[in-house]
């Protein structure tokens, strides 16, 4: 078995998400994907504009119907804030034996790594897929992690990995990133803008419909 864990805030789901789970799906021929909006993220400040319940209603909409996706809300029955590290060892505990697990994050995320809870174990606990912009700068282990850390990983040509001593990988790969934004589609909530287009039918319409209701409540 092979599951790709993708974390986020999902404040909204929008089509960028969607389609860069579906490719990683595809690209490393996953059995599915599991979406695991976050509770509260660590680095960041800024409150959700949505609720947990709401951010994982508009998840259910927008999987709907792709038998390969789901959602876990392991992170919200944790109390505090969501650390990776403690998602992924629950997932190497409570996955199917042999599960190799393979865990989504953006560039910009990965670049920060160092900062996250016990990431030098992280790190050596699963593979990481690390979604890069086409023309943007791919940074190699050397380039983010302390010498000590880089020396456990060796660049594997055949593969186009870098390999850990343990035998988990980073991966780098150049997905099809629709230049949409999660924080770009709730200014244009706040200014009364139009979101058609940029997240599923079914997820504009549960956010359109009683909205004031929605905001950062149950």
């Amino acid at each position: 078995m092979k599951w790709g864990l993708f974390g986020g805030t999902f404040d909204p789901v929008h089509f960028g998400h969607l389609r860069c789970a579906e490719e990683i799906l595809e690209l490393f021929e996953l059995d599915k994907v599991l979406f695991i909006p976050a509770r509260i993220q660590p680095l960041k400040t800024d409150k959700t504009l949505f609720s947990f319940y709401h951010r994982e209603q508009m998840l259910k909409l927008a999987i709907e119907g792709n038998s390969l996706f789901s959602i876990s809300d392991i992170e919200n029955r944790r109390s505090g804030k969501s650390y990776s590290i403690e998602t992924v060892r629950y997932f190497i505990d409570n996955s199917p034996q042999g599960t190799d697990l393979y865990f989504i994050l953006g560039q910009d995320a990965f670049d920060e790594i160092t900062m996250w809870k016990d990431w030098k174990e992280l790190i050596r606990l699963c593979n990481f897929v690390v979604m890069t912009r086409p023309g943007h700068e791919i940074k190699s282990p050397d380039s983010i992690f302390p010498a000590d850390v880089a020396s456990l990983f060796h660049y594997d040509g055949t593969a186009d990995c870098f390999r850990e001593s343990g035998g988990h990988s980073i991966f780098f790969r150049n997905l099809t990133l629709l230049d949409i934004s999660s924080t770009d589609i709730r200014n244009r909530l706040k200014t009364s803008r139009s979101i058609r287009y940029l997240i599923p039918d079914p997820v504009r319409t549960y956010i359109l419909t009683d909205r004031t209701a929605k905001k950062t409540k149950r």
